[in-house]
């Protein structure tokens, strides 16, 4: 608990550095309270203001926010402590990592010889080739391709767009459950997560309303293979978003289309609607290599300049060897036969699961994506539960943030053979955990 490191510093710059090393180090967990300012104030010898001041500083940086009458904690995913995935313990059939088969991923090829340059690449960030295999990629799904730019993934692009856009404890509505890493991301920003509640079809227009209304600036969503739920926008829920948001022009838009082309449904994106403020990334690393740290992103012309400039500010541009390594795999037709593959076989896993699950009377959510979610009333009770069976599967609670608890399972490497045996021993601990804590 707070109560037990002991906040050191005279000047706002020291308590903030002391504040900052406990929650680095541990001392000071996600939720812990930091003590009200007069009453530090006091015991550090120093005025309300300069504590006030440290604290301002703290909620700027994303490793505190403050909870009116609850008071100041520490941020839930601080960002001197972002959560990692727990290692995977040995002789476990690992099914929480989220990630593709191996074997529906191409040799990554790049170039054999790369010249040295002269200077830099700024006045020229992207390559032409890749640049056209971009637009051509987008506009297949119609989604407006006049505007295109390159980032080094979805989570970096995403970050910048943010911070361009918006100032510490502006609000930003993200979905729940939702995508882990994201959620950390935007508290570490120094912004404020407005859940919005998900079903099969995507983030819910109510939810969405709610969140409008309540100021947010930007929505960063899925429309398809929501993680962890699977959840892919269907037109007509497309269509109901796409209503609302044309009401609060000024809120940013970003779609995370992370599993273009791996996912099973077809396209219904709000990028598609001609929203006044959107972005739409896609990422390569699902579908050609989790190395490939390459994102193609569309926009408004606002927003992909507001993105370059920052980026022109920081690294400058992509790695044109990564770039041509990615156009390389674009272009090759051996590499989409061996991607459209794997989209037949993670659907073919994915619905093999959730059939055994269902033949228990096990509702489980996966429409589309290498995930499927599953309700649970005790996370922990079934995670150890699997786990005596040999199964490790994520937990729902860095996932969540008012959302149901539940279980995420990725069934990316799962054998169809192998789901009726994991469904029975879904089934058994299920039975265990209701025994023990009864309903």
């Amino acid at each position: 608990m707070a109560t037990q490191y002991a906040i050191t510093g005279t000047t706002a710059k020291g308590i903030a550095a002391s504040v900052e090393r406990g929650v680095a180090e541990g001392a000071l967990a996600p939720g812990d309270p930091l003590p009200p300012v007069r009453r530090l104030a006091d015991e550090l010898g120093v005025s309300p203001g300069t504590v006030a001041t440290a604290y301002k500083e703290l909620r700027g940086r994303g490793l505190v926010v403050t909870r009116g009458r609850g008071g100041t904690v520490v941020a839930e995913a601080p960002s001197v402590a972002s959560r990692r995935p727990v290692r995977v313990p040995p002789g476990l059939v690992d099914l929480a990592s989220g990630l593709p088969d191996p074997a529906f991923l191409p040799v990554l090829r790049p170039p054999a010889e790369w010249r040295p340059v002269f200077g830099s690449h700024r006045a020229e960030p992207r390559l032409a080739r890749l640049e056209e295999l971009t637009r051509d990629w987008f506009a297949r799904d119609g989604v407006p391709a006049e505007r295109v730019t390159f980032a080094h993934g979805a989570l970096d692009c995403i970050a910048r767009l943010l911070s361009v856009e918006l100032r510490p404890g502006d609000a930003v509505a993200v979905e729940d459950p939702g995508f882990h890493h994201l959620l950390d991301l935007v508290a570490a920003l120094g912004l404020r997560l407005v859940p919005v509640a998900v079903d099969g079809e995507g983030i819910t227009p109510d939810a969405l309303r709610t969140a409008l209304q309540a100021g947010v600036r930007a929505l960063v969503c899925t429309p398809r293979a929501q993680n962890p739920t699977g959840a892919s926008f269907s037109p007509a829920r497309r269509d109901e978003l796409v209503a609302l948001l044309r009401e609060f022009p000024e809120v940013l838009v970003v779609e995370d289309d992370y599993t273009v082309e791996i996912e099973g449904p077809p396209a219904a994106t709000l990028s598609q609607a001609g929203l006044e403020r959107w972005a739409q990334v896609r990422t390569v690393s699902k579908r050609l290599g989790v190395d490939l740290r390459w994102a193609g992103v569309a926009g408004d012309p606002v927003t992909i300049s507001r993105h370059d400039g920052r980026m022109l500010m920081t690294s400058g541009w992509v790695s044109h060897i990564l770039q041509e390594t990615v156009a390389g795999l674009f272009a090759d037709p051996a590499v989409s036969r061996l991607v459209a593959a794997g989209e037949a076989a993670y659907a073919k896993r994915r619905r093999a699961l959730a059939d055994a699950l269902g033949s228990y009377g096990i509702r489980a959510a996966g429409g589309s994506g290498v995930n499927v979610w599953v309700p649970v009333r005790d996370e922990s009770a079934v995670v150890n539960g699997l786990r005596t069976h040999g199964w490790w599967v994520a937990a729902g609670a860095r996932f969540r943030i008012g959302a149901p608890t539940g279980v995420r399972i990725t069934t990316a490497t799962l054998p169809p053979g192998d789901a009726g045996r994991l469904a029975a021993d879904f089934a058994e601990v299920l039975g265990d955990t209701q025994a023990t804590y009864g309903g």
